[in-house]
C-alpha cells in the first residue's frame, strides 16, 4: 500500500498481513483522489472515514492537506496500526474504536468529506440505513460529500442524496452530496 500524492507521494505503508481488511487498491484511490482533487482545496476540509481498516484513505486525506481526520473501526488491531502509523508520519489523524452506526448515533460533529467502506456482505439495507443515518444526523456538511465504496453487484443510485457512481476494477465509488 502507499500514498498516491501530497507531501508524502511515493510513501509506502505496511499493513500487518493479519487484519481483516479488504484495503481499496491503489489505482481505484488514485482515480478517486483525481475526481476530487479537480472539484475541492483539501486544506480546509474535514474527513471521517468510516469503517477505516488500514487507515490507507485518511493517510491520502493527510498527504493532501486535510487538518483533521477521523478514522472510525470496530477492531483493535486496526485502529492500533492506523494510530501508530497515524504518530510516525505525524498525520492529523485522531482514531476512534466502535462500530460505525454506534459512533454515528452519537456524533454530534459535520465533516466536509466522509468516506465510507463497509465490509462488502453489506445488504443494500444495510447501506441504506448507513446512507439515512449520516444524512439525518446531519454528519455531512451542506456543501459536503458522502463517497461509498461497494461491491459492483449493489446499485445504490436509488438512496437519497446519491449523484453518481464510478467504477474502478472490481470496486464503485458511490457519491452522495449534502
Amino acid at each position: 500500500m502507499r500514498i498516491i500524492s501530497g507531501t508524502l507521494k511515493g510513501r509506502r505503508i505496511h499493513p500487518p498481513k493479519n487484519l481483516p481488511v479488504r484495503p481499496t487498491t491503489d489505482r481505484a484511490k488514485e482515480a478517486l483522489f483525481n475526481i476530487l482533487m479537480h472539484q475541492y482545496a483539501f486544506e480546509e476540509t474535514t474527513v471521517l472515514d468510516l469503517f477505516a481498516g488500514t487507515g490507507s484513505i485518511s493517510y491520502e486525506f493527510a498527504s493532501r492537506g486535510a487538518q483533521q481526520i477521523v478514522a472510525v473501526d470496530k477492531n483493535a488491531a486496526c485502529t492500533k496500526f492506523i494510530s501508530q502509523t497515524a504518530d510516525e508520519l505525524a498525520l492529523p489523524i485522531t482514531v476512534v474504536r466502535a462500530p460505525v452506526l454506534s459512533f454515528l448515533e452519537r456524533i454530534t460533529t459535520s465533516y466536509s468529506f466522509i468516506f465510507a467502506d463497509p465490509p462488502y456482505a453489506f445488504s443494500k439495507e444495510e447501506y441504506r440505513g448507513l446512507v439515512d443515518t449520516i444524512f439525518s444526523k446531519n454528519v455531512v456538511q451542506n456543501d459536503g460529500l458522502l463517497i461509498v465504496e461497494h461491491a459492483e453487484q449493489i446499485e445504490l443510485s436509488d438512496l437519497n442524496r446519491f449523484t453518481e457512481a464510478r467504477s474502478y476494477g472490481g470496486c464503485v465509488f458511490s457519491f452522495f452530496e449534502g
